[in-house]
């Protein structure tokens, strides 16, 4: 990591920026300081998306943006040619699948949807519009398909087609024993209650699901001879995600339904296979594990190959998330596919021909282990092949014939290159290569990628660094972290290069040096790096983020005595533990939506990653426990109508802060949800003044008017 320095023009800058401004900021630094916003800074880009139009042949077209306007070019790989063209923008992609309807799921051959109504499931000929009932017994709390367990309520049916269009798999859905969450509305007169199932950690009852294949063409119920199983999948808050019923896979003749039974605390795998006709389960095999399992980084990634009588599982027993193949007969492992310190994170193509296997993978190449790049390999563990040599995080999408792939690279500071290889990697063309010279004129630059040293003083870890365009060559800056500390996810989300961060850059243009950090205890590494905190979520990342900052310092003009602290969500839970744990680092904080106490929040998530109430101590990681510690300044947010992390969370930490008589400042979005929707903008100008007042000393512009939609 190079030393930071200053340009001689740069100081002068600044020093005529700052010496004229006294005690406050005026609206022309605001107004300054938005331009790095996303919606300010997207326009001086220039090429630098490639959304592919499929047409028969793997043929597609797409346009992409100069300062010249649009314009749409055809690529024949077969040709190797990219022309551009006018011709193509009205024809109608193949390739993908439509719903019938926004609460529809439509079969694979386009014929026919599946939609929820009164608890019960119809299905719907696309061609006349005609309604068939399919079942019968569905009512209130025990429906069928519905998504509608802790924060996902809506009324989109969860299930699963076979290929041949002729039955689906899915459940009925027992929630008649679940505790009910209750929101009310704000407005004159009468509130309006909001309730609907909501489970949390430790409950007796949670939400669980009677697993059923349901014969679509002659509408009959089959339902596996199994217990029912708890609302749990292996890579999700549910059992569904981006509304499909995970972990399920149809033999292709839709006899067979192979699927996988989670148990509550995510520690045991039921690998099953039943008969569609008669919903007789077979036991495959199982796998048990201490913390939790899961399936993939991003994506489920184990297979069932009818065919071979074969599995494709996904397991990180070797500390690595790698492929194993397994005999479907006997639950007998064969042999272990790939292995090494490194991660599969989405298995995108298995060829049942060639036995080959075509994924994406971090680590395995020198530099930053959360770069991905595209590999394949033989079912036998031999031939392993990089298709993606530049160096970068690689985004591969894979034509419909899977005979090419749109590969998309790029780094944090480094702007995109498209291009599009045939399946073995060759080159066919360069598709697009993104050009920003327009944005850098506007005086933006990209943040600058860090590794340090996690709190053991070991393990590597990786951030961003984002500092004024402007800087004062004589003077340190107070800093601002920005924390998601996951476990799911984490503070720098992608690795990709993303002109404008949320407002980081923005922040920085006031006169702060913003820091993200990618801490311990987060996913796509290896498995003991997401273990690390298991069973003590409250640890939230904190010392990897203190002692980040503290070796920051050494590099960077960082002022150590002023240390502000911000995050949603996870982020508004890390940002209270940091106030309340680390009063003497952290001295100005902004809690948004803080899962505070995560016996307060929904039961999969906490249970997952702290594991069951009875054996993990979630009273000592509850932030109210704490709130008598506050010595700094703290801002707590929410919004009232938060169906996903419900307000009482804050609420709890607020009473506590009374009972204490400690000083604090609250916002409230009466009618918000999760997000705070058209009031973002606000919260963001709220947040620019809370830190110049508390962190800079200085007066921000009163009621500054944000421009433009705030997008993270």
């Amino acid at each position: 990591m190079n030393k930071y320095f200053l340009t001689v023009t740069a100081c002068a800058f600044a020093v005529s920026a700052f010496a004229q401004q006294g005690n406050s900021l005026t609206a022309k630094d605001y107004e300054r300081a938005e331009s790095f916003m996303g919606y300010n800074t997207a326009k001086f880009i220039d090429n630098a998306n490639v959304q592919p139009n499929w047409l028969d042949g793997d043929k597609f077209w797409y346009t992409t943006k100069t300062d010249k306007g649009e314009q749409t070019y055809l690529v024949d790989p077969s040709k190797k040619t990219k022309t551009l063209t006018t011709d193509y923008k009205a024809t109608t992609p193949t390739g993908g699948r439509r719903f019938g309807g926004r609460n529809e799921v439509l079969s694979p051959d386009g014929k026919k949807a599946i939609l929820i109504k009164d608890y019960n499931l119809y299905v719907k000929d696309v061609a006349s519009g005609k309604l068939t009932q399919l079942t019968t017994d569905g009512v209130k709390d025990y429906g069928y398909a519905t998504d509608n367990a802790g924060w996902k309520h809506s009324d989109a049916p969860i299930l699963r087609w076979s290929p041949d269009s002729k039955k689906i798999a899915t459940f009925q859905q027992d929630q008649r024993n679940s505790k009910d969450m209750y929101l009310v509305t704000t407005n004159v007169g009468s509130p309006k209650l909001e309730a609907w199932k909501y489970p949390l950690p430790g409950d007796k009852e949670i939400p669980t699901i009677r697993r059923v294949v349901i014969d679509v063409e002659n509408p009959k119920v089959v339902s596996f001879n199994i217990p029912a199983d708890p609302h749990r999948a292996t890579l999700s808050d549910d059992i569904s995600s981006s509304g499909t019923f995970d972990d399920i896979d149809w033999k292709a003749d839709g006899s067979e339904v192979a699927f996988l039974s989670t148990s509550r605390d995510h520690k045991q795998e039921k690998f099953r296979i039943a008969k569609a006709s008669t919903g007789v389960v077979r036991e495959v095999f199982e796998e048990t594990v201490k913390t939790q399992f899961e399936s993939g980084q991003g994506s489920i990634n184990w297979r069932y190959l009818a065919n071979s009588k074969e599995i494709i599982w996904y397991s990180e027993r070797d500390n690595w998330g790698h492929l194993y193949l397994y005999n479907s007969e006997t639950g007998k492992l064969k042999n272990q596919i790939t292995k090494g310190n490194w991660v599969i994170t989405r298995l995108l193509k298995v060829d049942e021909k060639t036995r080959t296997l075509y994924f994406i993978a971090n680590g395995k190449e020198v530099g930053n282990p959360y770069f991905g790049h595209f590999y394949k390999i033989g079912f036998d563990g031999k031939n392993l092949i990089s298709l993606t040599p530049e160096d970068g995080n690689h985004t591969v999408s894979l034509s419909p014939s899977s005979n090419y792939f749109i590969d998309t690279y790029s780094k944090p500071d480094v702007p995109p290159v498209t291009v599009l290889r045939s399946l073995n990697g060759k080159l066919v063309t360069t598709l697009e290569k993104t050009d920003v010279s327009r944005l850098t004129a506007t005086g933006w630059k990209a943040p600058t990628p860090v590794t340090v040293k996690a709190h053991d003083g070991k393990t590597d870890i990786y951030g961003l660094v984002f500092t004024p365009t402007k800087m004062d060559a004589n003077k340190k800056y107070p800093v601002i972290d920005y924390i998601y500390p996951g476990p799911q996810g984490g503070s720098v989300g992608s690795w990709s290069f993303v002109a404008s961060r949320g407002d980081n850059q923005a922040l920085a243009e006031l006169g702060f040096i913003v820091v993200v950090i990618e801490g311990t205890s987060n996913p796509d590494r290896s498995k003991s790096f997401h273990d690390m905190s298991y069973g003590n979520m409250a640890e939230n990342t904190l010392p990897d983020q203190i002692t980040a900052i503290k070796q920051l310092s050494e590099k960077y003009p960082i002022d150590t005595t002023k240390v502000g602290i911000w995050g949603h969500s996870g982020g508004g839970f890390a940002t209270a533990t940091a106030m309340f744990r680390y009063p003497d680092f952290f001295k100005v904080g902004i809690s948004e939506s803080g899962n505070h106490d995560n016996r307060n929040y929904e039961d999969d998530w906490g249970e997952r990653y702290n594991g069951l109430v009875e054996n993990a101590d979630y009273e000592a990681q509850a932030n109210q426990n704490y709130a008598k510690n506050l010595k700094g300044k703290l801002m707590l947010v929410h919004g009232l109508m938060d169906d996903n992390v419900p307000p009482y969370n804050t609420l709890l930490v607020v009473e506590a802060l009374e009972k204490a008589n400690k000083s604090f400042d609250l916002v409230i979005f009466p009618n918000s949800a999760h997000g705070y929707g058209a009031y973002s903008p606000y919260m963001m100008r709220r947040r620019w003044d809370y830190f110049v007042q508390n962190l800079l000393g200085l007066e921000p512009p009163k009621d500054f008017k944000m421009q433009g939609t705030v997008l993270r």
